[in-house]
């Protein structure tokens, strides 16, 4: 593997106690610059070619033990470097990132060290501790703070909780609120990644990264003012067992403090990228660069994929001599479509351990894992099997082991609906203890990716996202197809999402209706088959029934060809709510997925990325009728123009694929 590295050690200061000190950092391209405020607080300001684009109040770190980081700190001395190098990716939009940044490091006489990092694309702080003992940390600081009353993509928290304690509780998942800051509900939290919207088409995004034994970070405006202040869920003092189905843990009371913090703790990277064209936003890999490096040393048998679905459709097949739903001759009609299109795996959802015991090991008697899991292999299929979280945590060594030997390849994770220190360790836990057994773990109902996936590459995939799900109990009230061509310039920016499209069943504005037996997505065809290149998803769903693939097999013919990891990734366009066009590589061939929201588009692509050589193209666009029924499409094959330009327009709601190889030589 090669790796270059660069590193250039650049300034390396011993500095006395002062009453004020500053100091800055610019970014490798000199775009970005950070100044850093040293008085009795720490304070920064960002600013892009010389603007200012954001404050930050104090940062700091009040501790149990009554000490501080940031609050009358005494500085130790600072060091500056350099680093330039490249780095591999696993399971992710590129096989390789350029790591580029400067850093610098403010070390104090108070056991900690204060950690910023410019990028070209963006900013990063963090704290460490450098103390030998352990601490609690009673509260964290944190407050970004804009010029003017900007408007932001605000993903609120989805309860109907009114307290600030009753909202840490929830699924992480939210179409978003376009408001100006000061509109914001002072009531409401929001999580991250969260997106503000600047002069001159510049944005910034707030995120978090490598957020490890240490509760997520929240984002709300108590004040009305034009600040985002972070939050923090405290540590459980008591849990009960509840929930939906009795698979999640209540709390029920908090402890005065955050975290229970080991000596030498890395606290979470505190993130800003600052973005002057959206596309760039949908193509960022910081978190991905700021994660933890691999504790993996062995991946070969770590295996993304597709995986036919059995949920979303409601074990919806018809003409078989059996009635369908959780038993052994369902799941053989699902191995049996699985293994007919190449299909990876097939997950056992819900519904197969008895109900309300939360135990892993009481499989209903209609369901014959051991039968399953060897009629898979001589189809080449295997099983992945979801867990609540309760009966998973419970028996988490046993059942990987257990599960493990019996031939299951992963498990679908399910109701945490949380992210206090206690659970973001078991989602630690849960990855290490299945990595142990070669299991892959797909975390659903959880907080945002924060770079576990980098840490532990058998992580594979994410919910915390609006998926298509929410089409089975919802109608036009919900606008999807917004959310859409929204969440990939701001959820996507944390890592993949199991968004689980695929629906064959497609409807327009009006005539979308949530049904829970035979659900349909909102937009068209055209925009489901892109959904497989816009999102990123290294486990990837197919939702809809074996039924309406078979009806549909043209189109599940190409779904089932699109890799779900890459080489490469381009974003080509795109506006944050208004469409985004997206190019991957594998291999040699392309493929490219666009998505309008209701506003019929002509998109102009400039395909020059290909490079030199003769292409073909096989594209699937919106039906000249999409407009009025969403299933209808049009497939052709054409040869790319020398020029490299290529014209396609889209439906209301609508989208397109294209699969772009090199011709043959005669």
């Amino acid at each position: 593997m090669k790796n270059i590295l660069n590193l250039f050690l650049l300034t390396f200061l011993s500095i006395p106690a002062i009453a004020q000190k500053r100091l800055g950092l610019n970014s490798p391209n000199g775009r970005l610059q950070v100044d850093v405020s040293i008085t009795d607080s720490i304070r920064f300001q960002l600013a892009h070619d010389e603007e200012i684009v954001l404050n930050s109040g104090a940062i700091a770190m009040k501790l149990g033990n009554g000490k501080t980081f940031g609050i009358k700190s005494h500085l130790k001395q600072s060091k500056t470097i350099t680093v330039k190098q490249e780095i591999p990716a696993y399971f992710y939009k590129r096989n390789r990132i350029n790591d580029e940044y400067a850093e610098l490091t403010l070390e104090f006489k108070e056991d900690y060290k204060l950690i910023f990092r410019l990028y070209n694309e963006g900013m990063a702080y963090r704290f460490v501790s450098t103390a030998k003992q352990d601490f609690i940390v009673n509260e964290e600081l944190a407050a970004f703070q804009f010029q003017k009353d900007y408007k932001a993509y605000i993903p609120y928290v989805k309860t109907k909780e009114k307290t600030i304690e009753g909202q840490y509780f929830n699924s992480f998942e939210n179409t978003y609120t376009y408001s100006s800051l000061s509109k914001m509900d002072k009531l409401k939290l929001a999580f991250s990644p969260l997106v503000v919207e600047l002069d001159h088409g510049k944005k910034v995004c707030l995120a978090e990264a490598d957020l490890q034994s240490y509760p997520g970070m929240f984002l709300f405006n108590p004040t009305g003012r034009t600040a985002l202040e972070a939050n923090f869920a405290p540590y459980p003092k008591s849990i009960v067992q509840g929930g939906h189905n009795q698979l999640q843990q209540i709390v029920t009371a908090r402890q005065p403090y955050l975290a229970k913090s080991k000596a030498k703790t890395k606290f979470p990277w505190r993130i800003a990228i600052v973005s002057t064209s959206d596309k760039n936003l949908a193509d960022n890999d910081m978190v991905y660069k700021l994660a933890e490096p691999s504790r993996l040393k062995d991946i070969s048998w770590i295996k993304p994929g597709k995986v036919a679905w059995e949920w979303w459709n409601n074990w919806g097949l018809s003409k078989v001599d059996f009635v369908s739903g959780v038993n052994t001759e369902t799941y053989k009609a699902y191995i049996d479509f699985a293994a007919k299109n190449k299909i990876e795996y097939v997950i056992l959802d819900e519904g197969w351990a008895v109900n309300l015991k939360a135990s892993l090991f009481d499989v209903v008697p209609e369901i014959n894992l051991k039968e399953l899991v060897a009629y898979g292999k001589t189809k080449n299929v295997d099983i992945i099997l979801w867990a609540g979280y309760y009966a998973f945590a419970r028996d988490l060594e046993e059942a990987c082991k257990h599960y493990s030997q019996l031939g299951i390849k992963g498990f679908k994770i399910d109701f945490m609906d949380r992210d206090d220190q206690e659970m973001v360790d078991f989602h630690y836990r849960a990855a290490e203890t299945a990595a142990k057994y070669k299991l892959m773990v797909d975390f659903h109902g959880t907080y945002k990716p924060t770079g576990l996936n980098r840490t532990f590459p058998n992580v594979i995939n994410y919910e915390a996202v609006n998926g298509l799900e929410q089409m089975k109990w919802t109608g036009p009230e919900m606008d999807m197809v917004t959310y859409d061509v929204t969440m990939p310039f701001i959820r996507m920016i944390a890592g993949p999402v199991d968004y689980t499209q695929g629906a064959m069943r497609n409807a327009t504005k009006s005539s979308h209706r949530g049904i829970n037996d035979e659900p349909m997505s909102q937009g068209t065809r055209c925009r489901q088959l892109a959904e497989y290149v816009v999102f990123e998803s290294p486990l990837n769903m197919l939702c809809d029934s074996p039924d309406n693939y078979a009806k549909e097999q043209e189109c599940t013919d190409f779904i089932s060809a699109i890799p779900t990891v890459w080489d490469r990734t381009i974003v080509l366009n795109g506006e944050i709510g208004q469409y985004i066009t997206t190019a991957r590589q594998k291999g040699n061939t392309w493929y490219l997925g666009a998505l309008t929201n209701w506003e019929a588009r002509k998109l102009d692509l400039d395909l020059s990325f290909l490079g030199s050589g003769d292409y073909a193209a096989e594209i699937y666009q919106d039906g000249v009728n999409a407009n009025k029924i969403a299933s209808d499409y049009k497939k052709q094959r054409m040869e790319i123009p020398s020029d490299r330009k290529l014209s396609i327009n889209m439906a209301q709601g609508g989208g397109f694929a294209i699969k772009i190889f090199k011709k043959q030589t005669p």
